[in-house]
């Protein structure tokens, strides 16, 4: 067992570094700190941080996969081109360019994930503000919300639900009949919430018509390849098998296949990449291993199973709750494995883990280090020159995220 006190301190403290940023510092650094803090001090053994580190393996595929699909299109313009074509169908009006955003968030999000909203989606969106003279900030927390009120359309939406489910994701019918009605209640929710909290800043009218760049071979094959990967996860999700190799082999085709219609090397596609988010993710499943190593998951479990057996619905609701405000303190994917590893162990009925589910994708809209896209949205919009605090985002949450979990949760216990 691991000494309980050291490690929640650190576990703590790597947790607040990762959300508060302290002297500006990257993510990642706050989370591998702690991560080797436990293992340098004696606190977990090199075993078991490694053990906890391959836990994430199919995580760690899926976003390399996305964020070369990502960068190859920006690199190839097809961004441009669908910022300014976007910007073309809103025929001036700043509120008609944020629901082809959002709307274009659903599809994105659905197909490839809420991470391909955050790293595909939100550079187009950002150049579709500028060419139209519309304010980013709306469109761009458009992106940030969609990723996570639709992630749990599909089993392939959001890599939280490979975690939460582990190897026992439900069938696809399955799926859909437990989750149609809530996703449908949490992204009209958000949309419209979102919308009023933004209404100020959606008036002003924005470009009618602006130059479409023409999109070259290697845009046409960025675009294929993003299209064709959205087709082989759905084949895979229904096949029930990992998403994180296919999606890692269609990046990597992609990407290369792209350089080398462009006759270029792909080293500076490759350098352009955030990658630290890699390292970050694989320090926050250690501290999750931390967690679990001092008691809390079996406590969690306990508490878990007591509820269940007073009220199945009030613990699925009480349970999801939980999570959702819980996953902006530590992340949802560690947060995720916490609730997997305690439903193993408590034996959830599915209605529970459904609600669960809700929760760990729902809640990060509260803040952005809820949930891994986020925090890759943010090192995107960061590039761009734009960059939104911690209070800034938790201001929007705090208003979109609730009424959206109360309709997924309520949609949820509606159809029993």
């Amino acid at each position: 067992m691991t000494a309980a006190w050291p490690a929640w301190v650190i576990c703590i403290a790597a947790t607040a570094g990762v959300i508060t940023r302290p002297f500006r510092w990257p993510e990642a650094i706050w989370g591998v700190t702690g991560a080797m803090l436990l293992v340098l001090l004696g606190l977990m053994p090199v075993a078991s941080a490694l053990g906890a580190i391959a836990k994430g393996t199919d995580v760690y595929l899926f976003l390399t996969g996305m964020m070369l699909l990502s960068e190859t299109a920006r690199v190839e313009g097809l961004f441009d081109w669908v910022a300014a074509t976007a910007v073309n169908r809103a025929h001036g009006s700043s509120a008609r360019l944020f629901a082809l955003v959002y709307g274009a968030g659903v599809v994105v999000t659905t197909l490839l994930s809420n991470d391909a909203t955050a790293v595909v989606l939100t550079p187009a969106v950002y150049v579709a503000a500028r060419k139209g003279g519309a304010e980013p900030l709306p469109l761009l927390f458009a992106c940030a919300l969609v990723a996570n009120a639709a992630s749990f359309v599909l089993p392939i939406s959001n890599p939280a639900n490979l975690v939460l489910y582990g190897g026992h994701m439900p069938p696809l019918g399955a799926w859909l009949r437990s989750f149609a009605l809530p996703s449908l209640a949490s992204i009209a929710v958000t949309f419209f919430v979102l919308k009023l909290v933004e209404r100020q800043r959606l008036v002003g009218p924005c470009a009618l018509n602006v130059d479409r760049p023409a999109l070259t071979r290697g845009g046409w094959a960025a675009l294929f390849g993003i299209v064709a990967t959205a087709l082989l996860l759905i084949v895979m999700s229904a096949l029930d098998q990992p998403l994180g190799l296919p999606t890692c082999i269609a990046g990597v085709a992609t990407a290369f296949g792209v350089s080398i219609m462009a006759r270029r090397s792909p080293a500076k596609l490759v350098g352009a990449i955030a990658w630290s988010v890699l390292p970050l993710v694989a320090g926050l499943f250690v501290l999750v291993e931390a967690l679990d190593r001092t008691g809390v998951v079996g406590s969690i479990a306990g508490a878990l199973g007591r509820a269940v057996e007073n009220s199945e619905p009030l613990a699925a609701a009480g349970a999801g709750t939980i999570l959702a405000f819980g996953s902006n303190l530590v992340n949802n994917l560690p947060a995720g494995l916490i609730a997997s590893t305690a439903i193993e162990q408590a034996h959830t009925p599915r209605l529970v883990m459904d609600g669960l589910l809700i929760g760990v994708d729902l809640g990060p809209n509260l803040s952005v280090t809820g949930s891994l896209a986020t925090i890759l949205w943010l090192a995107v919009i960061r590039r761009e020159g734009e960059n939104v605090g911690f209070w800034q985002f938790m201001k929007i949450g705090a208003v979109t995220m609730p009424p959206a979990l109360i309709a997924a949760m309520g949609a949820r216990l509606l159809i029993g």
